[in-house]
């Protein structure tokens, strides 16, 4: 799924699925090869391949869901 990752007013990392209609922040994130997985609040956990370092917001992005 297309996701759009950017910052929040606080400048922590956030998280929209503009097929939800979802806004998240990211509580937690890790690397696992070259995808980044991260945890949103709603407890969702995402796995996004190919993010280059340093990652550049706003920026959207493939996802899968993960559970």
């Amino acid at each position: 799924m297309k996701v759009m990752l950017h910052s929040g007013e606080d400048g922590t990392l956030m998280v929209y699925v503009p097929k939800k209609d979802l806004e998240e922040h990211v509580v937690s994130q890790s690397r696992e090869g070259d995808a980044i997985l991260v945890t949103l609040e709603n407890g969702w956990e995402l796995s996004i391949d190919g993010l280059p370092e340093p990652l550049k917001l706003p920026q959207t992005v493939n996802a899968k869901r993960l559970n």
